[in-house]
């Protein structure tokens, strides 16, 4: 169901902090146009922890409507309370998703039983459910073998692995036959190579085609041409990650002209030096033009 690229989406803001769903339909126009295959909303590079619940749903409706069946909607409705994230998700379910993203609970730090419980409940609404391990962010890894015993719940249906290891892919398909996806461009590919079947790309909201391109060349078993094209972006992706997500690709993007630099407290912009940086590297990838 989730083999591909896909991208999480960034919310673009006005100048006066609210959302512009206009440019947010742009975005999305642009993602689909070069290859994309899913649009993940209100994940962290969405920017759900600054986001009320109105707006949180506001912006899965608006992916809905402006994907319109031409790629997959995993809308990302976690959170560190299950009932939140029971109620966003039944939500995001009535809005017509095709999937759930779901991180790790976070902060409150649950030990293996918790989160087994914690993901069952979210699974049992009847959407597919996306695992969400991203210790860096949580505190918490979601063990491989707790991994398993998801696995055997209908819905739960795929994991993204963002936690900088790429034997968990192998680890994970050695005991269920979950969907694994790279939740880090720079390791997409070597994951891949071990069985993981796509990503849930950052970089992809600057270089959609690119991204996509690589992962349906190395789908197609192109293993040399993948290479060559992750070799060619792998500075960009790095880059992406220059300050913490998603402060550089929202820099990115506006730099290209497709968003104001508007972010909610307590992100922030970058320091001149690393924006310095980024741009050279955006000019190094022909996304901007030499000054």
């Amino acid at each position: 169901m989730f083999q591909g690229a896909h991208t999480a989406i960034v919310t673009p803001f006005k100048k006066d902090g609210s959302v512009d769903y206009a440019r947010y339909r742009e975005l999305i126009e642009f993602q689909i146009e070069n290859g994309i295959n899913g649009i993940v909303p209100v994940g962290t590079t969405g920017e759900s922890p600054t986001l009320n619940n109105d707006e949180h749903m506001k912006v899965v409706e608006e992916t809905v409507a402006a994907v319109h069946g031409r790629a997959l909607v995993i809308a990302g409705t976690g959170a560190n309370s299950t009932a939140e994230a029971v109620e966003l998700t039944t939500r995001a379910k009535e809005l017509g998703v095709d999937a759930t993203l779901q991180v790790t609970p976070y902060y409150n730090k649950p030990n293996q039983e918790g989160l087994y419980r914690h993901f069952s409940m979210v699974a049992d609404i009847g959407l597919p459910v996306v695992l969400y391990n991203v210790p860096g962010r949580t505190s918490r890894e979601i063990a491989i073998e707790t991994v398993a015993r998801l696995a055997a719940h209908p819905n739960v249906m795929a994991v993204k692995e963002a936690g900088g290891k790429v034997e968990r892919v192998r680890q994970t398909l050695n005991v269920c036959n979950l969907e694994v996806l790279s939740g880090d461009d720079a390791l997409a590919l070597p994951m891949m190579r071990d069985g993981a079947i796509g990503v849930i790309s950052v970089a992809s909201n600057v270089v959609p085609d690119a991204v996509a391109s690589l992962i349906h060349t190395a789908l197609e078993g192109n293993w040399d041409a993948a290479q060559l094209l992750h070799n060619q972006y792998v500075q960009l992706f790095d880059a992406m990650f220059i300050d913490t997500n998603p402060i550089p690709v929202k820099a990115a993007l506006a730099m290209m002209g497709r968003i104001e630099e508007v972010y909610r407290l307590p992100l922030c912009e970058m320091h001149l030096e690393d924006k310095e940086t980024l741009r050279k590297v955006l000019m190094s990838a022909g996304l901007l033009d030499s000054i």
